[in-house]
């Protein structure tokens, strides 16, 4: 058969994004004044970032400032595209296993050195050797060659739709190799890479600064001379520093004050939806929920709308599934019932368990983690099911959950641009975050073909089939697609919302 060959500029990845709530989008913070080149961008962090290597990187909190640093060979734009970055186009083989990049030329890394296909071999196999976290990501690349200086040859082992979607976030990342091999193990305290920003210093707790990369590829950018990220745990004080003008952006906005700032002069709440999801594992493996009538009557008792209104504000989507709207994959599936007592009930007799039992609920520690735990012993009470919440420092919280010590624990996930990167490792037989512990052939395998299988719509009925077995079995009860809410001051031009809830700063500017 005659090879077609076709070279992508960009890829649909995902359909119309559903944008909830006030502010946002692709328009620019407000205000008349004309932006103005210089000065120091203060951004808040709602958390200290763990490690800033993107190789190694396990955090939410890490990627924000990676978009600063690290260019990626391929991004996503404000509708959820993948557009060309270091990687200016690529074209894939019919059989869908080989993908051919070419780069872009003249870029140089921070510390002079070449940004070419040497340098992406490179990445390619730091990321998937098995001390990186990355590497779960790239499993299914078997080779990285070098074509010609700045063209770049990877062969998948078999199709695997997620490939691009994968290259736009960490495991896409380039880090300098010269540096890696200066630094080593330490390379997260130098990050190198090709972003408009240098960076300078990090206090630890306190704040991490980058500088301007006066060589930046982009002609014209970046436009801000530094940004600064500042940690500030609590929504409310990093609020309260906005309004003072000690921060310009902060990655955290208190869900209460939503509504006061609809129409402040000074401050715009930028509340949109992401790519992830909220909810709860039951761990499968042990009683109670080792018997799936159980599951399902704890999945019917949940009243979805009444946890965003309340804990949320508003900033948010009841859900069932996964898929946020933005996701091709989003549906049907998706759909929940409303709370249903008698039904519940009478799965709690089915169970042997007419009256009702308790369980241990782990959840964080944040003010928003115990509304929510609360509201959920509220919501199970009336069919006899006792909540115990345990409160759990978040890492602490992970580990238990990777070790699969609990009953039930409350764990979300930020998302992701392909449904892939949402459902497989959650509850495919082994898989990486499958706290829950659950196994379903019948589900591995339609997840499986769903990673294989090129055509959108046919993908689609693959999780269709497959989310009909899950939310049936109920390993994971589906809270809300939750809402990426930001606070943002009117001086600060050229903001827009990318879908997967990372501030790009080499656009911006200020007019302060």
């Amino acid at each position: 058969m005659k090879r077609k060959i076709r070279w992508a500029l960009t890829a649909v990845l995902a359909g119309s994004l559903a944008l909830a709530g006030c502010g946002g989008g692709d328009k620019p913070a407000g205000g008349n004044a004309e932006p103005k080149t210089g000065g120091t961008l203060n951004i808040s962090l709602d958390a200290d970032p763990p490690k800033l290597d993107p190789a190694f990187s396990t955090a939410l909190v890490d990627r924000m400032v990676f978009q600063s640093i690290f260019d990626k060979l391929v991004d996503l734009d404000a509708n959820g595209k993948i557009v060309p970055m270091l990687a200016e186009k690529w074209e894939v083989s019919d059989d869908q296993k080989t993908y051919t990049f070419k780069l872009r030329q003249g870029v140089k890394f921070h510390d002079g050195t070449d940004f070419n296909a040497e340098a992406v071999k490179f990445n390619f196999e730091r990321n998937m050797d098995k001390a990186s976290t990355r590497r779960n990501e790239l499993k299914e690349v078997d080779k990285v060659t070098v074509v010609d200086p700045y063209t770049v040859k990877v062969q998948l082992k078999q199709p695997f739709a997620p490939f691009l979607s994968v290259l736009t976030d960490r495991a896409g990342m380039m880090v300098s190799p010269e540096a890696v091999k200066k630094y080593g193990d330490d390379f997260a305290n130098h990050p190198v890479g090709t972003g408009p920003f240098i960076y300078k210093e990090r206090v630890k707790g306190s704040t991490i600064t980058l500088e301007k990369n006066p060589n930046y590829w982009q002609k014209g950018l970046p436009k801000l001379d530094k940004v600064v990220y500042k940690v500030m745990t609590d929504s409310n004080v990093a609020l309260t520093n906005l309004k003072s003008g000690q921060v310009d952006i902060t990655n955290r906005f208190p869900f209460k004050e939503i509504d006061s700032y609809k129409n402040d002069p000074k401050i715009m709440v930028v509340n949109q939806a992401d790519q992830g999801y909220q909810g709860m594992h039951l761990n499968t493996k042990k009683p109670p929920f080792d018997k799936k009538e159980l599951r399902q009557a704890v999945d019917l008792l949940i009243d979805r709308d009444a946890i965003v209104k309340v804990v949320l504000n508003g900033a948010g989507t009841p859900g069932h599934s996964p898929f946020a709207p933005s996701h091709f994959a989003y549906g049907d599936s998706d759909k929940y019932e409303k709370p249903n007592l008698e039904k519940a009930k009478e799965l709690l007799k089915q169970a042997g368990k007419p009256d009702g039992f308790t369980f241990t609920l782990k959840i964080g520690t944040t003010p928003q983690n115990q509304q929510l735990g609360q509201m959920i012993q509220n919501m199970l009470k009336p069919a006899g099911i006792n909540v115990n919440l345990e409160k759990v420092e978040f890492g602490t919280l992970l580990d238990q959950a990777k070790k699969g010590n609990f009953e039930a624990v409350q764990l979300g996930w930020s998302g992701r641009p392909d449904p892939d990167q949402n459902i497989f490792d959650f509850v495919v037989t082994g898989g990486s975050n499958n706290y829950s512990q659950y196994s379903n052939p019948e589900v591995d395998k339609l997840l499986n073909a769903a990673r294989v299988e090129g055509d959108e719509a046919k993908r689609k009925a693959l999780y269709d089939q497959a989310m009909k077995i899950l939310n049936d079995d109920a390993e994971y009860i589906y809270f809300y697609h939750s809402n990426t809410v930001f606070g943002v001051s009117k001086a600060v031009k050229g903001f827009t919302y990318i879908p997967d809830g990372m501030i790009r700063t080499a656009n911006l500017s200020l007019s302060k």
